[in-house]
């Protein structure tokens, strides 16, 4: 029996008169589509990607990882995006000494260091140096043109509706007939949803509200390019250096704190920001200069990755908290490997549903590391650890492979990971009293996360 999830559509309703034929069409504008677009264009396949806003358009995420860098240099972007970009030489987290102390975890220490530094970038200067480095490689690449339907066939092949975003009602019609669908549609998840594949991650529901200010202190000397992640008690902020003296400033928050929101959006960001004294001290005398956006729902996953002649890329998989900045990175190491697995169904269509199960089989364990630390990152027990490194058995310098993002192909940076969960596991024992207060009163929280997406300054 045919699974629903895979199911042919009706037959299309629409005409195919005019069908465009085509290798491979990506929805969506974002690093991982213009990522599996670049690479599978590269490889001599006919590619479209459809983007339905115009770049540059704004987006949360601006924190590389140094494992992101290879891949630029892989795709030949490298040097586009070190123009944008503000040199980041590690994170950084406070010490448990009341002073306003921290902790560099510089990537030059990681385990088997493979890049020693990433970039901060604004990622609506990112996203379209990427989409116009695609186009320059040979990708049909489309901006304002926005996918509205996808059906697929009595033997699944997709068929695909788009319309131009400004064109007047009955015009700007497009239909493709790929011979392979990607689905890098980022939050969207536009398969994901289609299949009913897109569920919350109900380990970790938060919700998280930022802007861009000029005029926060930075780190001095060699950290100035550092990410800064502070914990409160309702979640974690981050602090973000930009180009031109800008700082992205965020705070995720559990759902029972978000409910307590009154006022304005704005007030409620700098008062979530005021709980952490030392963030407010290096905002004194700062000016917004951008909006103040909400996002809910922050955690989630599809149930599966892929199916006949279709895949998921990026956030259109899943998206967990940034705590670590793992997002970009994730979607454009997804998004270089599944431009592997692509082609290789492109030219060996039986070894399809082989190739889709090892693809899947390798981001899920990536994304497990990451998941793994975010879901104990706010403990008493992680504070303490993150605030009192030690290198035993190489074991922090592996927590900055992590952080790099090296989680997928260096077995000894995982097996050291091991060793640090069994030595949490020891931490948290001596304390106990705290770490089952903590757990206690994330039990309590309210499931059903907050709902919106984007809020405007004085927004209720």
């Amino acid at each position: 029996m045919t699974s629903p999830q895979t199911a042919p559509d009706a037959p299309p309703a629409t005409p195919l008169d005019g069908a465009q034929e085509l290798d491979v069409l990506v929805i969506g504008g974002g690093p991982a589509g213009s990522t599996v677009s670049t690479f599978l264009a590269r490889r001599g396949w006919r590619v479209t990607q459809l983007e339905k806003a115009r770049h540059p358009r704004f987006h949360i995420g601006e924190s590389l990882l140094p494992m992101n860098m290879p891949i630029l240099q892989r795709l030949g972007a490298f040097e586009k995006v070190a123009a944008i970009g503000v040199y980041k030489r590690g994170a950084d987290f406070p010490k448990d000494d009341g002073q306003g102390g921290y902790n560099t975890f510089a990537f030059d220490r990681a385990y088997d260091m493979k890049f020693p530094h990433a970039f901060q970038v604004k990622r609506q200067d990112f996203d379209k140096v990427l989409f116009e480095h695609a186009r320059e490689n040979g990708v049909d690449s489309r901006e304002g043109v926005k996918v509205e339907r996808v059906e697929f066939d009595a033997d699944h092949k997709p068929v695909v509706y788009a319309r131009d975003v400004d064109a007047a009602p009955g015009e700007g019609e497009h239909i493709f007939r790929p011979r392979y669908l990607v689905d890098a549609s980022g939050r969207d998840t536009f398969l994901g949803n289609k299949f009913k594949l897109k569920h919350k991650n109900e380990k970790h529901q938060s919700a998280a509200v930022f802007s861009h200010f000029r005029g926060v202190t930075r780190r001095e000397g060699e950290d100035v390019g550092n990410i800064s992640i502070y914990r409160h008690d309702h979640g974690w902020m981050w602090l973000i250096p930009l180009p031109n003296e800008v700082m992205s400033i965020g705070a995720v928050c559990y759902p029972d704190y978000m409910k307590t929101r009154q006022g304005d959006t704005e007030g409620f960001l700098m008062r979530t920001l005021a709980l952490e004294p030392d963030v407010a001290e290096r905002m004194q005398g700062a000016e917004r200069v951008g909006d103040v956006h909400v996002t809910g729902n922050y955690a989630y996953e599809c149930s599966r990755m892929s199916g006949p002649n279709w895949v998921l890329v990026g956030d259109a998989y899943a998206f967990v908290d940034p705590m670590f900045s793992s997002g970009v990175y994730l979607g454009m190491h997804g998004a270089e490997r599944t431009a592997t697995m692509v082609d290789a169904v492109l030219r060996e269509p039986a070894r399809e549903r082989e190739l889709q199960k090892a693809l899947e089989r390798h981001l899920n364990a990536g994304i497990s590391e990451f998941k793994w630390f975010i879901y104990r990152f706010t403990s008493p027990t992680m504070r303490y650890m993150f605030a009192n490194p030690r290198n035993t058995f190489q074991i922090e310098q592996a927590v900055i492979g992590m952080l790099a993002g090296d989680v997928f192909d260096t077995p000894a940076i995982r097996r050291r990971l091991r060793m640090f969960r069994f030595f949490y596991l020891l931490t948290a024992i001596g304390m106990w009293p705290r770490a089952a207060r903590n757990w206690w009163r994330r039990r309590r929280q309210p499931r059903e996360g907050f709902k919106g997406d984007t809020l405007q300054p004085g927004n209720p």
